[in-house]
């Protein structure tokens, strides 16, 4: 348990929103943990990684280090713990339950939260024996736990899925999978930028390796874990081509590589000359996608773009931008790697050319008015009346 530096929780507010500060001595085996722990982030302020404070990050944290070393958790409120009222029995099927999700081939992030709110689940109703679970048992955890701690609707919509899956491994339960039904979605319209605002980002950003990253994230469409794993037999330059593996959904695709992208990409490839993936960290290892938001957010603030700006920002662009520009819709969702057209119809939502072409009814209206009578003078909206 000692073998590596002892690790302190801590909670404080950070960029307005509480949070939680994993501190410990400098070790590259728990940096690597810790950057494995999806949400992680660096603070050069504070020097030490965090993740919003929620309950399932909690977890998070206490699964990945339990075995490994100490942790110290006494500057973390004592409201919630990390602990839960488990059987040997119980801890038995929550393994064997962990077991069949990898079977399953879900990704290592889904078998680790589907574990995880299962066993907060069982230990929620410990007092009942696991035959005699019912629909409204899923209804009082989520009451209880979801609703009073106000979780998202997407980790609601996560645990429901993760029931389902349950009742499908264990059947002996009395838990309807027909009345179990997951919250709506928000429909939240995504972040774009202009075509000069992309460009402004790029000229400003002076380092090559982070303008080559900037420009092949825009100019591909690229999610942040797309491009970290991309590797340099994935780039087929003779065909103008970058084959993107093992996508969302475990999905390849081509994309095509911009004509203005080769000389870039040359110059970033003599000048630092990455052995395996396209963009290399430190020792060869792949690149850290915080230090992609990171370099991103500051380019962007250089460019005097005050809005949030994420790689994903750039990836929204890409697709709003070739809506704008004549392209099927059906080839943009192949583009994306989307499974479902509804997906990639939401870029439909903030295409600009089609929605500037519509006359405000306003300006209709007054025009009409200036029309029927032309001795009348303008009105002007802006005169003050009494």
């Amino acid at each position: 348990m000692n073998k590596y530096p002892e690790i302190f929780l801590e909670q404080k507010v950070h960029r307005k929103t509480p949070q939680i500060f994993i501190k410990f001595k400098y070790n590259d085996y728990l940096i690597g943990l810790v950057k494995n722990i999806k949400g992680s982030l660096w603070s050069k302020t504070h020097k030490a990684w965090y993740l919003k404070n929620s309950r399932e990050n909690k977890l998070l944290i206490w699964q990945t280090f339990k075995n490994v070393t100490t942790i110290h958790t006494s500057k973390i409120s004592k409201k919630e713990t990390f602990q839960r009222n488990l059987t040997q029995n119980q801890k038995t099927l929550l393994n064997n339950f962990y077991l069949y999700l990898k079977g399953k081939r879900y990704s290592k992030s889904t078998v680790r939260t589907y574990t995880f709110f299962i066993a907060d689940f069982i230990s929620f109703h410990s007092s009942k024996s696991l035959e005699s679970l019912t629909s409204k048992d899923v209804e009082s955890f989520i009451e209880t736990v979801f609703i009073q701690r106000k979780y998202s609707i997407s980790t609601q919509r996560q645990f429901i899925s993760a029931v389902k899956i349950f009742i499908c491994f264990c059947p002996n339960t009395k838990i309807n999978k027909l009345s179990l039904e997951r919250p709506k979605k928000s429909k939240q319209l995504p972040n774009v930028l202009s075509q000069e605002e992309v460009l402004d980002i790029i000229k400003v950003t002076q380092n090559v390796k982070h303008r080559t990253i900037i420009t092949l994230i825009y100019s591909c469409g690229l999610r942040i874990s797309e491009l970290i794993n991309l590797k340099l037999e994935d780039f087929k330059i003779d065909r103008k081509q970058l084959v993107v593996k093992e996508g969302k959904g475990r999905k390849d695709r081509y994309v095509s590589l911009a004509d203005s992208f080769l000389p870039l990409l040359s110059s970033y490839y003599n000048s630092f000359k990455p052995k395996f993936y396209f963009v290399e960290g430190q020792s060869g290892k792949k690149y850290s996608a915080e230090s992609v938001r990171q370099f991103l957010k500051r380019s962007a603030f250089k460019a005097n773009i005050r809005k949030t700006v994420t790689p994903h920002t750039l990836r929204h662009s890409y697709a709003t931008h070739l809506l704008e520009n004549g392209v099927d819709i059906r080839h943009i969702q192949l583009l994306l790697g989307h499974a479902r057209p509804e997906t990639t119809m939401i870029y439909t939502h903030v295409k600009r050319k089609d929605l500037m072409n519509i006359q405000n009814p306003l300006d209709v209206a007054l025009q009409q008015t200036k029309n029927v009578n032309n001795n009348n003078r303008n009105i002007v909206l802006s005169r003050n009346y009494n």
